[in-house]
Order: C-alpha cells, then sequence, then structure tokens
C-alpha cells in the first residue's frame, strides 16, 4: 500500500515512519511519499528515515517529490502535517495577537484562527486532487487547527477524512500509569472539539476509575492536568479537561506568561529549526537520526512551556513513560490505517463527522469524541450529553471555526471578523477588527485569502 505524506520535511514524519518500521501486519504500507515545498527539508527527513531503516527488514521504500498530484496518485492513505505560511507565519500568529494583550497560541485563539484561513484554501484544494487521484484514499489529517481542517476537507471528501491529536489518547494513557492500569483495558469517556474537550469518566473493566484519582492528592499532583489546573479545580469540574482549556481557564495567567517570556513558541521553533537543517545537511548516516533525536527531545521540552510555566513557576519534565511512537499521534494513525485496510477494530479518539453524536451540534460538524474504526469506516460511540458549560463553550467556537472555514473559502470580510469578534479569548469587536487587519498586514497568505473577496 502506499502512503503519501505532506508536510514530509517536518519533525513529525519519522514518528510516523518509525510505526511502520513496527508494523509487520498484511497488508502494510510499503511505500512512504514524501510531499514538501522545499528540496532541503525532504532532504533532511530521507537521510533521518534512510538511518531509522537501517539493518530494518522489509522496510518501507522512501520516495520524496515537490510535485503534489505525484505524490498523491495512487494513495491508500494520506498523512496530512503541512504548515502554510511556514514559521514565519506562526511567529506573526502569535505577535500580532500579543501586541493587542490577547492569547497567539497556533490552534487556541485568534492566532488559530489566522492559521485556518491561510490553510483552508490549501487543504480544500488537496481534497480535491485527493478526489481525482487517489478517489479510495482515506485522508488523516493532523494539520492544525485540526478540527476546522478537517471539517473543511469534509466538504469535499466526506467521512474519508479524519482528524487526529495525540492529546486525549496521551492523557488517557498517563491516567494508566497513574493508577497502575494497562492502557489497553480502559475506556475513555471523551467530548469535545479538537483542543477543547473533556475526560468524563475513564472505566476500567465497567468501574469509573476518575473518581479515585480526584480524590487522590497524591496522585492527581503527579498528573500533569493536576499541576498545570490545580487539584482544587480539577475536582469542582468533576473531569480533566484537555491542556489547551488552560488558556480558556487561566487566560488572563497565560497571556502575562506568554509576554514576559523571552520568546514565542514560534521563535524559539525558527531559532531551533534553522540549526537543525544547517547541521543536518552536513550529517550523514546515523548522525542525521541522532541529531534528529536531540532536536525533538528540545522540542518536547519546551511544548507549552508559558502553560506549565505559569503554572507550576518552571518548566515541568516529561515523566510520563509515554512512547512517542506507539502511543502518540503516529500509533494512532497506523491503528487507523490497519483498523480500515486489515479490518482490525480499534477504539480511539478522532476527529470526525459529528452526525447524531452531541445533539446540540450540526450533523456535520466535526467532533472530537470516542469511536470504532474497522474496514467499514469510523462508528462513533453513543454518549452521554456534554453539560451547559461545555455545551455552550462547544456552540460558540463551531460558530467560530465555521465562520472562519466561510471566510477563508469566500474572502468574506465580514464573516472573518466576526470570527475574531466572537471567539471567547478576543470578547471585543473593536479587537476582533484589529485582529484581522494586522494578520492581513503582516501574513502574505492571509492577505490573498481577501484579496477579492466581497467586504
Amino acid at each position: 500500500m502506499k502512503l503519501a505524506i505532506l508536510g514530509g520535511g517536518g519533525f513529525r514524519v519519522p514518528y510516523v515512519y518509525q510505526a511502520l518500521l513496527r508494523d509487520h501486519g498484511s497488508p502494510r504500507i510499503g511505500e512512504v511519499w514524501l510531499h514538501d515545498t522545499d528540496d532541503g527539508r525532504l532532504a533532511a527527513m530521507a537521510a533521518v528515515l534512510a538511518a531509522s531503516a537501517a539493518g530494518a527488514e522489509g522496510a518501507p521504500v522512501v520516495r520524496t517529490s515537490t510535485d503534489l498530484n505525484r505524490a498523491l496518485e495512487g494513495a491508500d492513505f494520506v498523512f496530512s502535517a503541512v504548515r502554510v505560511g511556514g514559521l514565519a507565519g506562526r511567529v506573526c500568529d502569535e505577535r500580532v495577537a500579543l501586541d493587542l494583550n490577547v492569547l497567539g497560541q497556533e490552534t487556541t485563539g485568534p492566532g488559530g484562527l489566522a492559521y485556518g484561513l491561510r490553510t483552508i484554501p490549501v487543504m480544500v484544494d488537496v481534497a480535491r486532487r485527493v478526489k481525482e487521484l487517489a478517489p479510495d484514499a482515506y485522508v488523516i489529517n493532523f494539520t492544525n487547527p485540526a478540527g476546522m481542517i478537517t471539517e473543511a476537507m469534509q466538504s469535499v471528501l466526506g467521512d474519508r477524512v479524519l482528524g487526529i491529536c495525540d492529546t486525549p489518547s496521551g492523557l488517557g494513557t498517563r491516567v494508566a500509569l497513574a493508577l497502575g492500569l494497562r492502557p489497553e483495558r480502559l475506556q475513555l469517556d471523551y467530548v469535545g472539539l479538537n483542543h477543547l474537550g473533556w475526560m468524563r469518566r475513564i472505566l476500567h473493566d465497567g468501574v469509573d476509575v476518575l473518581p479515585r484519582l480526584l480524590a487522590d492528592d497524591d496522585l492527581l499532583g503527579g498528573l500533569e492536568e493536576g499541576v498545570v489546573f490545580g487539584r482544587e479545580w480539577l475536582r469542582e469540574l468533576g473531569s480533566i479537561p484537555n491542556e489547551y482549556l488552560y488558556y480558556y481557564y487561566f487566560n488572563r495567567e497565560a497571556v502575562r506568561a506568554t509576554l514576559d517570556a523571552p520568546q514565542t513558541r514560534g521563535e524559539f521553533l525558527v531559532r531551533q529549526q534553522e540549526a537543525f537543517y544547517e547541521r543536518i545537511a552536513a550529517a550523514s548516516g546515523g548522525a542525521a537520526l541522532e541529531i534528529w533525536r536531540e532536536t525533538t527531545a528540545s522540542r518536547s521540552a519546551s511544548y507549552m512551556a508559558e502553560m506549565k510555566g505559569a503554572a507550576t513557576g518552571e518548566a515541568l519534565e516529561d515523566h510520563s513513560g509515554v512512547d512517542p511512537v506507539d502511543e502518540g499521534y503516529a500509533g494512532v494513525a497506523l491503528s487507523v490505517m490497519a483498523a480500515i485496510s486489515r479490518n482490525e477494530p480499534a477504539s480511539m479518539i478522532l476527529n470526525v463527522r459529528n452526525g447524531s453524536t452531541v445533539t446540540a451540534l450540526p450533523p456535520d460538524a466535526v467532533v472530537e469524541v470516542p469511536v470504532t474504526v474497522d474496514a467499514n469506516g469510523i462508528h462513533p460511540l453513543v454518549l452521554d450529553q456534554p453539560d451547559l458549560h461545555q455545551t455552550g463553550l462547544m456552540q460558540q467556537m463551531k460558530a467560530v471555526e465555521r465562520l472562519t472555514i466561510g471566510a477563508a473559502l469566500s474572502g468574506s470580510r465580514t464573516e472573518a471578523v466576526k470570527a475574531f469578534a466572537l471567539h471567547p479569548l478576543v470578547d471585543s469587536v473593536s479587537v476582533g477588527r484589529r485582529l484581522l487587519d494586522g494578520y492581513i498586514d503582516r501574513i502574505p497568505e492571509v492577505a490573498a485569502v481577501f484579496k477579492d473577496g466581497p467586504r
């Protein structure tokens, strides 16, 4: 089978390839096409993958191309992790918002809307090409904002597009490890949108173990969410929120911490990646893989540092014991491919079409919920409806997402202003207008969306 990876020069690619190396089922992926707009990045990742495959029997063949159609043609699966506008765009996503004392994080807040505005037209075009060149392929989307992009692509490909995020599954694994339980024996009751959801029950052999976790000071205090949100707030909620909800529950603290930091996440990554590609261009053999490992370790250690630093006074180290290949998005992607191609049913949390799962949202809205995947596709599980607080936040954010999709595809400034102004982390029409103007002025790919559109 053929897997096309869009954004093939990105840092996530080795995780996906390493997951494929561990897969010995049949049929399996035998050919991996990396697509990127940058030849240098493709060459760097091809070197890392070659080092990863050294000595591995039956390693998938790796091919690279800057020709999107060639990479997509005849693919059985498409994994998408692209960054329209590059890291320079991410830095602007952050700084335009922070200059107005608003959160600039790339998926949550106005930074995520700016990211979506310039990414949606590109990904809808990708969906059209997939429909023409690989009509039987499933698209596994990791391109952010994942829920918004997945929903836009579903307008072309329907249920053959699904979104993945490792945050909910990672939370479930860490909870299992904290309780001394086997992760595969847990059933997770989770509901929300991408980067906006709640773990409401954690069933082990039919018994909800979440109350036990919430009641134990030591167990809860050792969990990352217990440190970030505080044990008292988790107990008051009666659930464990997705870590990105920190930006909603502690918005002022998050903005202050980001403003006080010496650099934004985007600025850190720009410097790190420039150094990485310079080093790897001169590397060979196993050195390329070691350079990648060093760089990804540094990236992981600083992930969401402004959130964790604001909560703890210092960055949290990763003591989760979670394997990023098996338990992260690469493992989720492999499970999806195995379930569909080999009819190996698997349960996981994905971004999928709502249907009747969350009755307060439209049937064609994308939600992040537990599903079963098999050769017949994706089947959301029946779940208890979210409470009023959860429902209200989900509805408001879904309205913002849909306005953003509409603005990105029509070029309507009116819809874009409404999206920014109605975002709960903006809460000001005048600031919403200034945000849109700022992004148009600073990011060419955003300006291009509104060049010929209606006012």
